[in-house]
């Protein structure tokens, strides 16, 4: 334990901070989706991911990656989200075990549907209470985590 290089009292506020705001805004964000749009978080992201894609298709394996699932946990998603008509899977022509999933219109518009609730609860929740230095702090912060992560 003497090399262990324990967290100072603002190291560790910052800790509990970061985790108890991600918790309660994921539930916010969540709570919104379900109630406004009937979507869950990851499918509402999945939507996202899907929408900003050239030809509004993803691999299921980058789309798990993009949004921070195991494949199976993407693969219940998008089962879902089938039988509810918001995508489609299609096979991969030059890879067998390669599949798709691709955004609907009516996942495009359940997606354009849900957006503006989405945004109002970030924005009040996160971007409108801190001051513009402290949006800009923050976000080279988790930038940083990000790429040191691996997720950049």
């Amino acid at each position: 334990m003497g090399d262990t290089k324990w967290l100072n009292d603002d190291e560790m506020a910052l800790w509990q901070a970061f985790l108890t705001a991600g918790a309660l805004l994921d539930r916010r964000i969540e709570e919104q989706l379900k109630a406004e749009s009937g979507l869950s978080h990851v499918q509402y992201e999945v939507l996202v991911r899907l929408s900003a894609a050239a030809d509004g298709e993803l691999r299921m394996s980058e789309l798990a990656a993009d949004v921070l699932t195991t494949k199976s946990g993407l693969t219940y998603q998008i089962t879902q989200m089938e039988k509810a008509g918001l995508v489609r899977r299609r096979s991969c022509a030059d890879d067998v075990r390669g599949v798709y999933a691709v955004l609907t219109d009516k996942g495009r518009a359940r997606l354009e549907g849900a957006a503006p609730g989405h945004l109002r609860v970030v924005r009040a929740n996160l971007i409108d209470v801190l001051s513009d230095s402290q949006v800009r702090v923050m976000k080279e912060g988790l930038e940083e985590v990000v790429r040191v992560l691996g997720g950049a």
